[in-house]
């Protein structure tokens, strides 16, 4: 008897695209595209962490290594053949030219794409539990996301054109200085053509800019590959108009393309304080450290007159009445990941900011200075007046006689009792807003 077997079903080849993307150079490409931005951005973590802003700014500025990193990913893939001395081989498959240089192409696109939007997701994440009152700001990430796979396909083309194996390392150092001298000091128009524009510094971009971002760097990859692969060369005229019509509307609007965040010009406020404390409304969930950190100061000048209306940060000079408020941005400084580094030195520049800082230096006469210490000494003194006393106590005679000066002129301020010490905190105020030194009290 004769046993009849079913015919085993034949294997399905895997799709050459599959296999491009999951072996060889394109996931070392993404990976290294991750580890190039991750490991520097945490490194300077303390930068960003904890405003929104601060974020999309370095995920933003990091598009200068991003996109010539990208291209020269591509370009090294685009070359991989004739350093394989597989060329020829490679051109008698039925395959179109297009389809060849795409299978080879995307992958490394992708991959490069992808670890710059892993290292985006991680810095959002990142980010989210020290945020103080902003939210979040993604809107640049589309453009940059295009910018960076354009970046890697134009390259491919590039690495298919040029047969130097050193056509990689050299695009991306003309792509890096490239983009760096355009955000560093280029025309308005080169400016708004230029994926990595430079430091947003809490800047928004217009609602249709990263759109037409991605339709000029997008459209001009595109138009590339169908210059050097497609059979109908023609076709690459539809993609070339739509970047050129998308890059003359980026031009023509220069800087207009930004506008300052809304929110960075409310301020936040604790009325219940005298002066009363403000905040940058994107710091709102800071208030509460800030207001804890001047209350030393303002308990001690309760009945005071003469002073400012309110502590108060909108990024540039105080308006009339306001007396500027240390400042919390840069991050990095005064707050990191969402708290003050120091308390008692951001109290001591709050006092500064009470004593007419911006008066001119001809006012700064021995009499002022005095005085000057002595209410610094008072409100919130220095975390390191203890040193600089201790210094001035080795020093030369002079040192040492405006060293028992400043100490006796401290001790009469803090021997007053309580109306007399207001009164004269009163007078002291009034004559340091008015900039004039002769009205400054003695003591």
């Amino acid at each position: 008897m004769t046993l009849l077997t079913e015919p085993e079903a034949p294997v399905r080849a895997p799709h050459p695209l599959r296999a491009e993307a999951v072996r060889g150079f394109a996931p070392w490409a993404g990976a290294v595209v991750l580890l190039t931005l991750g490991v520097p951005l945490w490194a300077k973590a303390d930068r960003w962490q904890g405003g929104w802003a601060e974020t999309a700014d370095q995920l933003h500025t990091a598009l200068l290594i991003t996109l010539p990193l990208a291209a020269a990913a591509g370009c090294w893939q685009g070359g991989r053949e004739r350093r394989r001395g597989t060329e020829e081989l490679w051109g008698t498959t039925v395959r179109p030219p297009l389809t060849r240089l795409l299978v080879a192409a995307l992958p490394v696109v992708l991959w490069v794409t992808a670890g710059y939007l892993v290292t985006a997701a991680l810095a959002l994440l990142a980010t989210w539990p020290y945020a103080q009152g902003d939210r979040p700001h993604p809107a640049v990430l589309p453009g940059d996301t295009v910018a960076t796979a354009a970046g890697a396909l134009a390259g491919h083309v590039v690495g298919r054109v040029v047969a130097t194996r050193l056509a990689a390392p050299l695009l991306a150092m003309a792509g890096y200085v490239g983009l760096g001298i355009v955000a560093a000091g280029g025309s308005p128009a080169g400016r708004a053509l230029s994926p990595a524009t430079g430091a947003l510094d809490g800047a928004l971009p217009v609602w249709w800019q990263p759109w037409a971002m991605a339709v000029w760097t997008g459209g001009l990859a595109l138009a590339a590959a169908l210059a050097y692969a497609a059979r109908r060369r023609v076709t690459a005229l539809l993609p070339l108009a739509a970047a050129l019509s998308a890059g003359a509307l980026l031009a023509q609007a220069g800087d207009g393309l930004w506008h300052t965040d809304p929110l960075g010009r409310r301020q936040v406020c604790d009325t219940s304080t005298t002066p009363a404390v403000c905040v940058n409304a994107r710091y709102a969930g800071m208030l509460p450290q800030v207001g804890e950190a001047l209350s030393g100061i303002t308990d001690k000048l309760h009945g005071v007159r003469n002073l400012p209306v309110r502590w108060a940060d909108h990024g540039s000079a105080p308006r009339a009445g306001e007396a500027q408020l240390p400042g919390i941005t840069p991050l990095g400084w005064s707050a990191v990941r969402g708290r003050l580094t120091d308390p008692r030195q951001y109290a001591w520049q709050a006092v500064t900011a009470l004593q007419g800082y911006d008066c001119p230096e001809t006012t700064l006469t021995a009499r002022v200075l005095r005085a000057d210490d002595a209410v610094e000494h008072y409100l919130a003194p220095s975390p390191v007046q203890k040193a600089i006393d201790e210094d001035d106590a080795r020093g030369d005679a002079a040192r040492r006689a405006g060293l028992r000066e400043r100490r006796a002129a401290r001790a009469r301020l803090a021997g007053m009792d309580e109306r007399q010490r207001r009164d004269w905190l009163s007078a002291y105020f009034g004559a340091r807003a008015g900039c004039d030194p002769k009205e400054v009290p003695a003591l």
